[in-house]
């Protein structure tokens, strides 16, 4: 056991953390995400709501600070009128670690799978929430 590291983390999530570099993606997918099918590295969550995940990751995860906005939702498609519940629970989460946080990015849903396929790891988490997905762009401490 170790101090100071939210017991959420699993193993393999707080290695590649610690592995990824400055500019390096990583996608908190939720649960209707196809994960499997874009991640170069894939860590399973199964059971776990993002909003923790998310709050435990920016403990250790400096969000990048040269780029106009190193964190990005997937925007809600065209015609949707679904207002996504979860997104203040993330704006009040990145805001608490990352207090000049400029707000999201808003990436169109093909865009989003796309970039997730470049991500350096994929985060399948158990988030049954709609528009839940979000990317964090590592930083530098």
């Amino acid at each position: 056991m170790l101090k100071g590291i939210p017991h959420i983390l699993p193993p393999e999530l707080l290695k590649i953390l610690m592995e990824m570099g400055h500019g390096d993606e990583i996608v908190l997918a939720d649960s209707n995400f196809p994960a499997a099918s874009h991640a170069q590295r894939l860590v399973r969550c199964d059971g776990i709501a993002i909003p923790p995940l998310l709050d435990a990751v920016l403990q250790l995860f400096p969000l990048d600070p040269y780029v106009k906005q190193p964190a990005a939702l997937m925007a809600i498609v065209p015609g949707d009128t679904y207002k996504p519940e979860i997104w203040p629970a993330y704006q009040k989460t990145v805001k608490k670690h990352e207090r000049r946080f400029p707000g999201f990015e808003m990436v169109e849903r093909f865009a989003f799978y796309e970039r997730a396929k470049k991500a350096y790891a994929i985060v399948a988490t158990g988030e049954t929430a709609r528009y839940a997905n979000i990317i964090l762009k590592k930083g530098v401490l």
